[in-house]
Formats: structure tokens, sequence, C-alpha cells
């Protein structure tokens, strides 16, 4: 076994650890290692070159700010099993992260999107997909991955990133649809004994982020939306969008996407440019003044 299968298993059994971030850090050292070489015989100035020539050829300061942190991991734990004595990426800076401001569709869109669910040969299964998704602000992976003990009437207790947990609460319209779909959940079920609330016949046990990434694509074509324009991502930013402009507090929406850091959900406030205009009129008093 060579050092970075070594790393991957090692990061592989540590608690928290997604597995996106595990293929991702695997990707990015083997990628690494095809133009480098040998990982263990280089030096800061070769890794600092190599990033600096992807940041070049239009790499995404996010892609590689992921790839300075594979290095940071890699070499700390080869560290650690002194298997080397110096640290090539302890001088290495991650770059500054893009903020791209999210894409959201407007309310009138969510719901032909969910409508045109009908259409499709799942149509229950979809729809409850869609509605969960929308009601709750879920990632795509705490859907498809959700489990029948997490279901907890009109709550969802979500399992996030770093195995984290938090309680969702859903609408009436969502659980309907949910409770809809469970009454033929059977009909998916590859064993009589699956745990998972969206069951299928894949290795994993349940419908995978890819079979619902193309339906959730279909839906749109269905509702005359731009495929492009949507994914389960957006429905995401969707909620949360949605949610500021109605008015909610900052830090519910925060609780509800499982974001640590506030910082990362202040990125919605950015988005919302006739919500301050009209906070402009309505509160500011010369503003005020000359409207009345």
């Amino acid at each position: 076994m060579n050092q970075i299968e070594l790393f991957l298993e090692a990061i592989s059994a540590e608690k928290g650890r997604s597995k996106h971030t595990i293929t991702s850090y695997g990707t990015d050292l083997r990628q690494a290692y095809d133009a480098l070489g040998d990982l263990t015989r280089v030096s800061g100035k070769m890794l600092q070159t190599y990033l600096a020539g992807l940041s070049k050829s239009g790499e995404r300061s996010n892609s590689i700010a992921r790839k300075t942190s594979a290095f940071r991991q890699f070499y700390k734990f080869m560290n650690l099993e002194k298997i080397m004595r110096n640290n090539p990426a302890s001088e290495l800076e991650l770059p500054k992260k893009q903020h791209i401001l999210p894409k959201y569709l407007t309310v009138e869109e969510i719901e032909l999107l969910i409508s045109s669910a009908g259409d499709l040969r799942y149509a229950k299964r979809m729809r409850a997909m869609l509605e969960l998704l929308y009601a709750s602000g879920l990632r795509v992976s705490e859907l498809c991955e959700l489990q029948m003990s997490q279901v907890l009437g009109d709550k969802l207790l979500v399992r996030g990133k770093g195995a984290k947990e938090r309680i969702v609460p859903i609408h009436d319209s969502a659980k309907r649809a949910l409770e809809d779909y469970l009454d033929i959940r059977t009909d998916f079920m590859k064993t009589k004994n699956s745990k998972h609330v969206f069951p299928s016949s894949s290795e994993a046990g349940h419908l995978t982020r890819i079979a619902f990434f193309k339906s959730i694509k279909k839906c749109a074509i269905l509702a005359g939306i731009a495929p492009e324009r949507v994914s389960p991502h957006v429905l995401r930013h969707s909620f949360a969008s949605h949610l500021l402009e109605g008015g909610a507090n900052l830090r519910a929406i925060q609780t509800m996407l499982g974001h640590e850091d506030i910082a990362t959900t202040q990125i919605y406030t950015h988005i919302q440019p006739g919500r301050l205009k009209d906070a402009v009129y309505e509160y500011h008093p010369l503003a005020k003044k000359k409207n009345d």
C-alpha cells in the first residue's frame, strides 16, 4: 500500500470525515503524484509552483484551497507516522475562497417544479423529495441518506457534515407529501428491512444523488425552467433566500441549514436587492419623509 492509500485509509477511520472529502483528497493527491512524482520527495517550493500553475490555468480558488488542505493533512499524517521528518506543506497559504452569490428560483418556479413531479413515473416519491428539500433546506446527501428513524412527525433529525445533528421542522404540505409517499415506500424496497426513507436497489441501499439529480432536471424541463438553473443545491439556496425575504431570523436559517459559521449564512443577505430597497424606504428617516 502506497503512502496516499495509507493516508486515505487512516482518515476514513476518523469520525466525522465525509466520504466526499476523502474522495476529493484522494483525487487531489493522485493528480499531484502524476505531476510531481513521489510526494515524500517534493519540496515546499515545488508544491507552491504546482498550485500556482493550477491557478494560472484557470482552476478555481476554492478547488486550490481544497488541494492545499489535502497537502497539509497528508504531510501532517506523514510526520505523525514518522515516515517523513520535514513538512513541505508547512508554509503553504490557503487562497481566499471565491464567494459566488448563490442561485435561487422564485416561489412561482418552485411551485411549478414541484407540480411537474406529477408527470414522472415515480411521482409520489419525487414530489416528497422536492417538498422536503425545499421545506427544510437539506443537502442532497442528507435527503438521499435519510433514515426512517430520523422522521419525527413534523420534524426531521438531520445528520449533517462532521456527524453533527440538527432538528429541522417541516410544514404541512411537505409532511402530507411524505406521508403519501410512505404509503407506497415498500414498492422501492430491495429488502424488507430497509432503514432508508428513499430505498432503492443501488449498492448504497438508497436513491443515489446522481439518480435524484437526473430526475430533478426532468422536472425542470417539464416545468419550462432551464435545466441548468435547477439542482438540489439551488433548492437549498431557494429555501434560505425565501425565508430571509419573508423576514426570518438569520440565526434560525443558520441552524436549519447546519452552517457552523454565521458568515456562511450571511451570503444570503447579499441577494435581496428588493428587500434592501424596501428597508430604506420604510426605515430611513429622509426617505420616509419624502415617501409621505
